[in-house]
């Protein structure tokens, strides 16, 4: 993330900046920044644009908690429109869509969206989220809550209730994903090992 961009050059100091899905490659909205806005994005993490509306600083997902969680970002050709790769914590429009385009993602980005809660939440100032606790409680307890539901799962596998046995599936998942987490990995990782020994 080494694109600079010159705010001064334009009309109002406002650039274009457009949102991309890093996961799934879907243009997700449009808005504009000046340098505070810029400086804004950089420093929290989070998609900060300058309403033009508002006339002020508007960090997307505010008010929804929706956030565009930044993950990289580059300028154009020209050197006038910015493009940021970001992760998406839930609908990015207002209309509840996934794109201000009307656009539904895909039922299999639901793992990433569940990813880029997880961050939010580890992070986030809630106390009471199940899954800020467990990241306070350490790598151990994490490690320790994939062995108890892989166990579950196994002792459900056994039995003929399917619904028991789904349920297990999604809890062992879930904490295999806070596991990825707190070791600093995501599915991605994990896929990419998959797709070499496929080969």
């Amino acid at each position: 993330m080494e694109a600079t961009i010159d705010f001064k050059k334009f009309a109002d100091g406002l650039v274009p900046a457009i949102t991309q899905d890093e996961h799934t490659g879907k243009v997700l909205m449009l808005g504009y920044m000046n340098q505070d806005a810029f400086d804004a994005t950089m420093a929290s993490g989070k998609v900060t644009f300058y309403s033009r509306s508002k006339e002020r600083l508007w960090t997307k997902g505010e008010e929804s908690g929706n956030f565009l969680m930044l993950k990289s970002y580059a300028l154009d050709c020209d050197q006038d429109a910015l493009l940021f790769k970001v992760s998406p914590v839930g609908p990015v429009c207002h209309t509840g869509a996934d794109t201000c385009w009307g656009e539904v993602n895909a039922s299999d980005d639901f793992l990433s969206y569940l990813e880029s809660i997880i961050e939010l939440r580890k992070n986030g100032e809630d106390d009471s989220s199940y899954i800020k606790s467990l990241f306070a409680k350490g790598i151990n307890k994490i490690a320790q809550k994939v062995g108890e539901e892989a166990v579950e799962l196994v002792i459900e596998a056994k039995d003929q209730d399917d619904e028991k046995f789904l349920d297990e599936a999604a809890d062992l998942l879930f904490h295999y994903l806070l596991l990825l987490n707190r070791k600093g990995f995501t599915l991605d990782d994990v896929k990419l090992i998959l797709k070499k020994r496929h080969k």
